[in-house]
């Protein structure tokens, strides 16, 4: 009897576990809920960019206006396409009214109020310095086409789609050094703007690593409309070229200031980003500038032609590197969306860090550990009132 118990407990037992292992392995084969694939209705995408103030179009220049024409017509082809399949891109624009309390008011609103994935834009270093780390707490991706102070994309979430300070100019200094044979130069800068100063320590670093001597450092403060004094001090130095750190309003100035001071045509000005729109406003004093940037019109990249040609004929002007990065930057964020096949921002902020080698109007496109733009940058001077690779 006991043999027989035992023999019927140990069948029992052997049933019981088999049932339960059965059960336990038709849960595991159960098909689960499937992944959603592709995208689809109206995909929400903040934009902060200065339309109104200091940096807003005014009689100097359209200003970061081009940085919004850019990401229009970038939005409206992708939008008209195919592209992401049932999907549409909307952009909530705010303005920043040029200041860094108006940006991080925007990107409170569209992080907190129109839970947005994403926020594109922003048109200055010193603004990304204090509105980036609140995208980056909160997890949602900023993505920016043209802040160039380095160091700026410190976190999972941040990117960039232009070449920094770090990148611009050593490259550019030694290819117009070895060409035009500079040894001894001077140097303006704003002492306050982000990426002026970014801009101004790195020139300094570089010249010096490379033996050229620095005759005379010059200095303003953002907003400065009178440089003479600064620009006297450089005529009486005799330098074979000027470095100049400063954003597009001062940098106009500067250029007409100092032909008018009547510093040798044959003396270069050297920047960062000379874009089309400061060329015009400076005319003639802007002749022989050579600037160290990431795009230019004649280039035979993919789709760039068309890009001049459409944007020319939308707007009214030629697009200036500013446009052409934004527009870039759109198709860039839009890749980034359809590989992720989510608009979850982990999800996108992965998306994008995988991109290598992707065909943009700026060349072979791709993001580094850091977030920051990977593509070829351009030495350009102004020769006829136009840009032209600088030989």
């Amino acid at each position: 009897m006991k043999v027989m118990k035992v023999a019927t407990f140990i069948f029992l037992a052997v049933f019981i576990v088999s049932f339960v292992s059965c059960d336990r392995t038709q849960q595991a084969l159960k098909p689960m809920d499937p992944p959603m694939i592709g995208l689809s209705g109206e995909i929400t995408i903040g934009v902060v960019l200065p339309q109104t103030g200091y940096l807003g179009p005014s009689d100097a220049g359209p200003g970061a206006l081009v940085m919004e024409n850019g990401f229009n017509m970038a939005l409206e082809e992708i939008n008209a396409s195919d592209l992401l399949g049932d999907a549409t891109l909307k952009f909530i624009i705010e303005d920043d009214m040029s200041t860094v309390e108006g940006a991080i008011t925007a990107f409170n609103k569209l992080i907190h109020q129109d839970e947005v994935p994403a926020i594109l834009g922003v048109w200055t270093s010193s603004v990304a310095e204090q509105v980036f780390p609140i995208a980056q707490e909160n997890s949602v991706v900023a993505l920016s086409p043209v802040v160039i102070k380095a160091g700026l994309t410190d976190g999972d979430f941040l990117f960039r789609a232009c070449n920094t300070t770090e990148t611009l100019i050593p490259g550019g200094v030694k290819k117009t050094q070895a060409s035009l044979g500079y040894q001894n130069v001077a140097t303006i800068a704003d002492s306050v703007d982000a990426f002026s100063r970014d801009s101004d320590a790195v020139f300094q670093k570089t010249l010096t690593d490379n033996g050229i001597n620095i005759l005379t450092r010059e200095t303003f403060m953002t907003g400065d409309t009178d440089f003479t004094a600064q620009l006297t001090k450089i005529k009486a130095a005799s330098p074979e070229a000027i470095f100049v750190s400063a954003q597009q309003k001062e940098i106009i100035e500067i250029l007409k200031q100092a032909r008018a001071l009547d510093i040798p045509a044959d003396v270069p000005f050297i920047t960062l980003v000379l874009s089309i729109d400061e060329i015009e406003k400076a005319g003639d004093a802007a002749e022989g500038s050579i600037t160290f940037t990431d795009w230019i019109a004649t280039a035979d990249t993919p789709g760039n032609q068309a890009f001049v040609e459409k944007y020319t004929a939308q707007y009214g002007n030629e697009p200036s590197v500013w446009a052409a990065q934004s527009y870039a930057a759109v198709h860039i964020f839009a890749k980034a969306l359809l590989d992720a096949e989510s608009i979850e921002p982990t999800d996108i902020a992965t998306a994008l860090a995988e991109i290598k080698d992707f065909d943009t109007l700026l060349g072979k496109f791709s993001f580094d550990a850091n977030g920051d733009a990977i593509y070829d940058p351009v030495t350009l001077i102004v020769k006829n009132g136009k840009l032209q690779v600088f030989e």
